[in-house]
């Protein structure tokens, strides 16, 4: 049954809040009633380990689960109990619920969300788990992997203003009004509207909420901070797939995320940063630093972009033909895939990428950078200070001479580790990696130079001091040795392998 968002009743929204947290509806009351195999097969879509362990738990939060992320009737009287000043009745005021002879049934999802020092709390439409059915074209998103994925690599700091382009439900708004003082939400569809003004109302937060496409709602206005995971989804345009609102754009190929990376710089006040998810397609025979590096170059921004992973044609199309609801051996599937790769041929795409795109206006007027990365799989826990960190170390950068480099006293951060590989039989390193234990958890292949002066960096010397060491010791020409170390020394600046070293000896 399609149903209204909730919505908003300020006082029945505070007791609620209150009632939720009594209850332990939070994410580690979650954690707890349903322990890590039942949580682990609900995040893979699964919900059957989850119902199990629900129906026979007694705790108020477990009622609220099997209510509102299972889509599961649950009798009046444990609703109740579990929401004892909200009620019910306060329920189906709100829109949350509707009567079910003894029982109540959710219209939305609802459940805890947010970092471990935050109660949070996230509406959104019934997902395909609960209701059993494809999803509609103005389907309200909840949390899901793209939308932790741009939250966790946000850098985070007080910021006087912020922007999120396309806020959907308000996940990144959320995390947004621990940053700034005024939040700015844009979205082109009234029903992801309504249930971002409902989740900043439950969770007592006040955001300006603007209706329109990417932009243009906030035209002529400049912030501090923007992100956004877009409908980046590259989909055809011919009417052979249905599109959704939350994640097709209306523009052919790539070209959502290529005008989204090209003007967002006229938002950015000077010493801003946009934070942006997005595809790009790979024709046969090029690069994709060639394409995405054009649109940055466009930008007139710095620019750090990271892919994290690579699909053909055949595999996008299954993700996102499964995203809508619909299942591989069904017509409808079939004709999708098909779709999809119609699609792509017409343009000869052999690949279609996707990355976390970092856009920084320099606070003073310099020449810009650039550096797009290949980084497939896990990256360390704190990503948001590494990108924040990286952002600070490629600045720094583009203002500092190779002599001031070399002058300078680097230390080897804590997390590296250098790795050496030996032949059987031999003492001498055939090939030596640094590796990053956090952060991107890089893996750098040095040549000898690079390797030594990594080995005694440790905060006691200059890199000169030490390069002039190293030339003497192992009796090369010294303006070589600099030479071929210098850039690495500045990759390993940027990245984080070296960090300027506070010993004053």
């Amino acid at each position: 049954m399609r149903t209204s968002p909730p919505v908003v009743d300020t006082d029945l929204l505070a007791r609620l809040r209150a009632d939720l947290v009594t209850s332990r509806f939070t994410v580690a009351g979650v954690g707890e009633v349903l322990g890590p195999m039942a949580s682990a097969a609900l995040d893979r879509q699964h919900p059957l380990p989850a119902e199990r362990v629900t129906a026979q738990s007694d705790d108020p939060c477990a009622a609220l689960v099997r209510l509102f992320t299972l889509g599961l009737p649950v009798d009046a009287r444990d609703v109740q109990g579990a929401l004892p000043t909200t009620g019910v009745a306060g329920l189906l005021t709100l829109g949350l619920v509707r009567q079910e002879g003894d029982a109540v049934v959710a219209t939305c999802d609802l459940r805890p969300y947010g970092p471990a020092d935050e109660n949070w709390w996230v509406a959104s439409d019934l997902a395909e788990l609960a209701t059993g059915e494809p999803l509609t074209p103005d389907h309200v998103l909840g949390v899901g992997g793209a939308s932790t994925t741009l939250a966790s690599w946000t850098p985070r700091g007080p910021v006087e203003r912020a922007l999120d382009v396309g806020t959907g439900s308000g996940i990144q708004a959320l995390h947004l009004s621990a940053d700034a003082n005024d939040v700015v939400v844009t979205d082109l569809s009234e029903r992801a509207l309504a249930y971002a003004i409902f989740n900043s109302a439950l969770n007592g937060l006040t955001w300006d909420v603007r209706q329109g496409s990417m932009l243009e709602p906030v035209e002529g206005e400049t912030f501090d901070l923007i992100v956004s995971n877009p409908p980046f989804v590259i989909t055809p345009r011919d009417g052979s797939v249905p599109l959704f609102e939350y994640r097709d754009g209306g523009a052919a190929g790539d070209a959502v995320v290529a005008d989204l990376i090209t003007g967002v710089g006229r938002l950015l006040r000077p010493g801003g940063v946009a934070q942006l998810l997005g595809n790009w397609e790979i024709a046969r025979g090029t690069d994709w630093k060639d394409r995405v590096g054009g649109w940055v170059a466009d930008s007139g921004l710095d620019a750090w972009v990271v892919q994290r992973t690579v699909q053909d044609p055949a595999q996008y199309a299954e993700t996102w033909a499964r995203d809508g609801g619909h299942h591989a051996g069904t017509a409808e599937f079939r004709s999708m895939y098909s779709a999809w790769l119609d699609d792509f041929a017409s343009r000869d795409v052999e690949a279609v990428g996707f990355g976390i795109i970092t856009l920084h206006r320099p606070a003073e007027e310099r020449e810009t950078f650039v550096d797009l990365m290949d980084v497939r799989g896990p990256v360390g826990d704190a990503i948001g200070a590494t990108v924040a960190a990286g952002l600070a170390a490629r600045e720094r950068l583009t203002t500092t001479s190779n002599d001031e480099l070399l002058d300078t006293v680097w230390a080897a951060a804590d997390d590296v580790t250098v790795e050496q590989h030996l032949l059987p039989g031999s003492s001498s390193p055939q090939a030596v990696t640094a590796v990053q234990g956090g952060g991107l958890r890089l893996r750098i292949p040095l040549d000898s130079y690079a390797a030594a002066y990594l080995g005694v960096a440790d905060g006691s010397l200059s890199a000169r001091q030490a390069l002039v060491a190293i030339a003497a010791l192992l009796e090369e020409d010294l303006d070589e040795v600099i030479g071929r170390v210098v850039p690495m020394l500045r990759y390993l600046v940027a990245n984080g392998f070296l960090q300027e070293s506070s010993s004053t000896d």
